[in-house]
């Protein structure tokens, strides 16, 4: 079922765009984001994410729901807590592939208060997003202030070395990795709000530990941060604050170490650090 009664005229969206303008103008400094591992958001994050984008003093937030199938419904159910909440200031808004992005759209995203990237497939979205004016507009709104949301693909999009969920061995998919193989996890290019580290959702849950081992094994540089269902991460400057209800895995492979025998992968001193709610830690 089409729900396009979610989004608003685009007329409106650059009338919010400019009325609102000073606040992200006046924030000054860095923006936040928040990653969601996927499932469902507890309340209390959904009135962290209102809180720390200040959604309920001024402003608007804007739902990019390109990585889901249906749209539509994508922005619906992202919508539907914050409407919950009592807030009538968040819209939807669909870019297509190869659009010629109007000024009005662009300036909506940059002077949004929050950006929320929907669920889906994260490749959907980078298709679409990766190397336009839109990829652009998100980074302007985030120095300027704004935060960046993302759910499940949404999340996976914030780092720079973006996994695609695809195995590059094995064509069926599956969710979690059967093996700890070289050369078998395919990264691409997201957004890189964030750098250093490389993103996976759904991952307690999903037990998706063999490809983000598999992930660190291979790119020794990069944070491995696994976020499991309803929960998230709050990152402000090298700070990430855990949000939710369940856990953040963290996987560093410190000694850059990395052995393979017949096509799989060896490593030594491994370091794992499971955060709870609550709980902190500096992003490398």
């Amino acid at each position: 079922m089409k729900l396009l009664k979610h989004y608003i005229p685009l007329a409106l969206i650059g009338f919010a765009a400019l009325q609102f303008s000073a606040f992200a103008q006046q924030s000054g400094g860095n923006g936040k984001l928040v990653i969601i591992g996927g499932g469902s958001r507890p309340e209390a994050m959904v009135q962290r994410i209102i809180k720390e984008a200040q959604l309920d003093k001024s402003g608007y937030g804007i739902i990019l729901p390109m990585s889901s199938a249906e749209p539509d419904s994508a922005v619906y159910y992202a919508k539907k807590q914050f409407v919950e909440a009592g807030l009538t200031n968040i819209v939807g808004l669909q870019i297509y592939k190869d659009e010629n992005v109007s000024k009005s759209k662009l300036d909506s995203i940059k002077n949004a208060n929050m950006i929320y990237i929907s669920g889906g497939d994260q490749n959907r979205f980078m298709d679409i997003v990766g190397g336009t004016t839109v990829e652009e507009a998100i980074h302007e709104a985030f120095h300027k202030g704004s935060l960046v949301a993302g759910t499940s693909a949404g999340a996976a999009v914030m780092s720079k070395m973006m996994i695609t969920g695809n195995e590059l061995k094995h064509s069926d998919y599956s969710s979690t990795f059967r093996n700890i193989e070289a050369e078998n996890i395919e990264i691409k290019s997201g957004l890189g709000m964030v750098t250093g580290v490389i993103i996976d959702q759904h991952f307690v849950k999903r037990s998706r530990y063999n490809r983000l081992i598999s992930a660190i094994i291979e790119h020794p540089d990069l944070m491995g941060i696994g976020i499991d269902e309803s929960t998230a991460i709050l990152v402000k400057g090298y700070t990430a604050e855990v949000l939710g209800d369940a856990q953040v895995i963290v996987l560093k492979n410190p000694t850059k170490s990395k052995n393979e025998h017949d096509g799989k992968l060896g490593a030594r001193n491994l370091k794992l650090d499971i955060y709870l709610p609550g709980e902190t830690f500096t992003i490398n």
